[in-house]
């Protein structure tokens, strides 16, 4: 396995007002994207809940998106686009849950009323694999392909800084940070660069058709 260490950079850019807008840009020791990161900016304060569409799919025997992050009290669907039957369950601390054999769409989503990092499985596909984060703020994303997130109109203020990345071995690091106009932090974190699961070649392992 290779070592890599993901180098996060906020940028705060200009405002006006007593609000910017954070741009954050993580990249691995070479210089690369790292995509998949999830970044949180905590103000104990701010209790403000950030309503969006959420849902974790299955499709093409995977599970999309790997890596997902949503707020306390977000309820999730887990529509099922394959032919095949899947078993979504999680046995972590922040969320145990178990949705049975099904196809399409189970019949309500399942709510996440707790932080943390859930774990999700497929008790028929040992290899499907997937990660949803919990966090407490709606200042709260998960990084694209370029290894980019953009938070709009952050308050000036003191906040924490939560990272989480799959492969690190912590559950998350902290740091914290005070976001004012113009502003620029770097941030450092050890992982072990590993590939995202990806459906096997034909004929390994069985699915359940109905």
């Amino acid at each position: 396995m290779t070592f890599v260490t993901p180098v996060l950079c906020l940028v705060f850019l200009l405002s006006f007002h007593a609000t910017a807008d954070v741009k954050l840009s993580i990249t691995d020791q070479q210089g690369q994207p790292l995509e998949d990161a999830v970044v949180e900016l905590l103000d104990p304060a701010n209790k403000t809940f950030s309503v969006k569409k959420a849902e974790v799919k299955q499709q093409d025997l995977t599970f999309i998106p790997f890596v997902s992050a949503y707020q306390i009290g977000t309820e999730v669907d887990f529509p099922n686009m394959d032919k095949t039957r899947h078993h979504v369950y999680s046995f972590s601390p922040a969320k145990v849950f178990e949705l049975k054999l099904y196809a399409n769409k189970p019949e309500a989503p399942v709510l996440f009323d707790q932080a943390g990092i859930v774990a999700l499985g497929c008790n028929i596909h040992d290899y499907m694999q997937a990660y949803i984060y919990v966090g407490q703020s709606p200042f709260l994303q998960v990084t694209d392909a370029k290894g980019l997130v953009t938070f709009n109109d952050v308050p000036d203020g003191s906040y924490q800084l939560k990272l989480w990345h799959p492969w690190q071995n912590a559950d998350w690091v902290t740091q914290q940070i005070q976001i004012k106009q113009g502003q620029m932090m770097s941030y450092q974190l050890a992982i072990t660069a590993q590939e995202k699961p990806k459906k096997p070649k034909k004929g390994f392992g069985a699915s359940y058709t109905p």
